[in-house]
């Protein structure tokens, strides 16, 4: 294992352990992104994923939210793209401007033009590498998150050929080729896991899984289709860490849309925090899942758009709705999915200063 500089900021860690917090530790998906003028300059002379294949260009952009809200944020999270997985088991992902697949998978037949047997090593050491390069570069500031997408998510990308608004092809496969999808679902979820591991070897602190199709499913068919991975995640990822004589970090699961499921998984998923979304509220959400995880949310991201008076207002609801008995405990403050390429990004400090101002 590399020495990294030693933590100046271990909130979030700590708050990811259920542990009462002096204030919730604040980030947001996708915050280093195209909301940032300094981000689209890097991209104004690189394409998206050579950005993620370029340990020097994925440190800078992952740290370029940090340096900007220098004090008003608490986690970085590593530039790269839940789509890695699909490129590393042998698909093409183009990024103009969104993900495309020019092959996708159209029948179970075409699963056999995938790799076999994936060398996250050899296939995804760049992120690895930007991860330890970040790392160091953070200096201890903020902790570093890794993460990867889901194998449902994952699954529907591969099939989609995109994203989708129905979800036919991919919903297809389930009900046509239930066993077929299985098996394929696992096979992601086995790359998932060696993924994951590399990135907590190289230095990733936590890890969060992202399910951002959950919600499309119904509440059977997640519990049938995707449930079964991101528990075979969590077991897998600890597992392997515990061979390697390696200590486990705190694993996040967001399953946009699966509010139905947060029961669930609480009880049996196996991590340590559940992301949800602005679908429910906190305090309805803490009910559910009781200390037996903690919590990371869940402003809608449009709010940003709403003006400082706006933001203040419902960051206001959202920290006395996250609190227990007056306390902050086991909560991680975020949106309720991704920040927008739109927001300006003085709003995106305001929201932080107000995430301060009344969590503490």
């Amino acid at each position: 294992m590399v020495e990294f500089p030693a933590m100046k900021n271990d909130l979030l860690l700590r708050a990811a352990r259920g542990e009462e917090t002096e204030r919730a530790p604040v980030w947001v998906m996708r915050q280093a992104g195209r909301y940032l003028p300094e981000f689209r300059k890097v991209r104004e002379s690189h394409e998206f994923f050579e950005v993620c294949r370029t340990p020097e260009l994925a440190t800078e952009v992952t740290v370029q939210p940090i340096r900007r809200y220098t004090g008003l944020i608490d986690a970085s999270i590593i530039f790269s793209d839940i789509l890695v997985i699909p490129q590393a088991m042998g698909m093409e992902v183009q990024m103009n401007p969104g993900p495309h697949f020019p092959d996708p998978l159209n029948t179970p037949e075409d699963i056999e033009k995938l790799t076999k047997v994936v060398d996250v090593n050899k296939e995804l050491g760049y992120v690895f590498e930007a991860i330890t390069s970040t790392r160091k570069a953070l200096n201890g500031e903020v902790p570093l998150i890794g993460f990867c997408g889901a194998p449902w998510t994952l699954f529907a990308y591969m099939i989609e050929g995109g994203g989708s608004k129905t979800f036919q092809k991919a919903k297809t496969w389930l009900f046509r080729y239930p066993e077929e999808s299985k098996a394929l679902l696992l096979r992601i979820a086995d790359v998932c896991v060696d993924f994951l591991v590399g990135q907590v070897k190289a230095g990733a602190q936590l890890l969060q899984v992202f399910d951002s199709w959950a919600g499309e499913l119904a509440p059977h068919h997640f519990h049938e289709f995707s449930f079964p991975g991101l528990q075979y995640i969590t077991k897998g990822v600890r597992q392997k860490l515990a061979s390697l004589g390696i200590p486990s970090v705190p694993m996040t699961l967001f399953a946009k849309g699966a509010n139905h499921a947060l029961s669930v998984l609480a009880g049996e998923g196996g991590y340590d925090v559940l992301g949800i979304d602005w679908g429910i509220e906190p305090s309805e959400a803490r009910r559910i899942v009781g200390d037996k995880v903690a919590l990371q949310g869940n402003l809608d991201p449009n709010l940003l758009y709403g003006g400082r008076d706006a933001i203040e207002r419902e960051v206001k609801r959202m920290c006395e709705g996250f609190r227990v008995g007056g306390r902050v405990k086991g909560w991680i403050a975020n949106l309720g999915h991704g920040i927008t390429p739109g927001v300006d990004p003085e709003d995106l400090r305001w929201f932080f200063e107000c995430v301060r101002k009344y969590s503490s």
